[in-house]
């Protein structure tokens, strides 16, 4: 085999390997989210994943479906904005098979953020 053989399949199976490694979170994931009265409430993400770049929504007791902005997905490690009343919510989240647990942080002080648990809808 010549050694320009040779580099591409080592090529190959690294970038197979790489991409084995990214999880996939194209799907509805739900979960309970605490308020700041410490009332629950259900909050429904739905992701489409192309490569590293997430897109998608989010439903809750605001009404209608809100977008994400400036999704990303980098190994087991997801992230993305949700604009809500002039609000730039932050949210990152670490994917462990059919959960994610996602962390939110506003960039103001009346929505606190917090942290939620989100499980594949089956």
């Amino acid at each position: 085999m010549n050694k320009y053989k040779l580099l591409h399949a080592a090529v190959l199976l690294v970038f197979t390997a790489v991409t084995a490694m990214a999880a996939d979170v194209t799907g509805a994931w739900s979960g309970q989210m605490s308020g700041p009265n410490g009332e629950g409430f259900d909050l429904t993400f739905t992701f489409k994943q192309a490569g590293t770049k997430l897109t998608g929504t989010v439903a809750g007791p605001q009404g209608d479906p809100l977008d994400i902005s400036e999704g990303k997905v980098e190994g087991n490690r997801l992230s993305f904005i949700v604009n809500f009343n002039g609000i730039t919510i932050r949210h990152t989240g670490d994917i462990s098979g059919d959960e994610i647990k996602l962390t939110s942080k506003a960039d103001q002080g009346e929505f606190p953020g917090g942290v939620i648990t989100l499980k594949r809808a089956k």
